[in-house]
C-alpha cells in the first residue's frame, strides 16, 4: 500500500523569521546597554528600500551582531582588567609613596576622563627627595593650546 499525500507541507518561514527578529531585538537591545569607548564600531543602517528579510538573510544578521556583541564584550572585560591594575597601582602609590618614586598614572588609565596624571614627587623639592619626604600629586590637568 502506497501512501500518496495531496499537498506538500511548506516549513513555516513566518515563524522562523518572528524567533529570529526576536532574537536580533534582544542582541541589538544587549549592544546598546553596553559601555562602548567612542572609537568602538556602531551599527550602521544599510542602504536600500524597505523589504522583508529571509531567513537565511536574518540568521547572517543575527551571527553578524553576535560577533560584534562578543567581540564588544571581550574590549569591556580587557578595559576592566587593565584599570583596575591602574586602580591597584594608584593605591600603592598613596600607602608608600616613598617605594615608588617618579611612578605615574594617567588618570585615563583608571577610567576618569580629563588628561590628569596621579604622580609621586618629593615634598619641598631637592631638600624632599634629600630627606625621603615623598606624596602623591594629581596635575592639574590638560596642558593649555598653544
Amino acid at each position: 500500500m502506497v501512501a500518496v499525500l495531496d499537498r506538500v507541507v511548506a516549513p513555516d518561514h513566518a515563524a522562523a523569521r518572528r524567533a529570529l527578529r526576536e532574537q536580533i531585538s534582544r542582541l541589538e537591545r544587549e549592544w546598546s546597554a553596553l559601555e562602548r569607548p567612542p572609537g568602538a564600531a556602531q551599527a550602521t543602517a544599510r542602504p536600500g528600500h524597505a523589504r522583508l528579510l529571509g531567513v537565511g538573510e536574518l540568521e547572517r544578521a543575527r551571527d553578524a551582531l553576535t560577533a560584534r556583541l562578543a567581540h564588544a564584550r571581550a574590549l569591556q572585560a580587557q578595559r576592566g582588567a587593565t584599570q583596575e591594575a591602574a586602580r591597584v597601582r594608584l593605591e600603592r602609590m598613596l600607602l608608600e609613596p616613598g617605594r615608588h618614586r617618579f611612578e605615574q598614572v594617567p588618570a585615563s588609565a583608571l577610567g576618569e576622563g580629563g588628561c590628569g596624571v596621579y604622580a609621586v614627587r618629593p615634598r619641598l623639592g631637592l631638600i624632599g627627595m634629600l630627606m625621603g619626604w615623598w606624596q602623591v600629586k594629581l596635575s592639574s590637568g590638560c596642558p593649555l593650546p598653544g
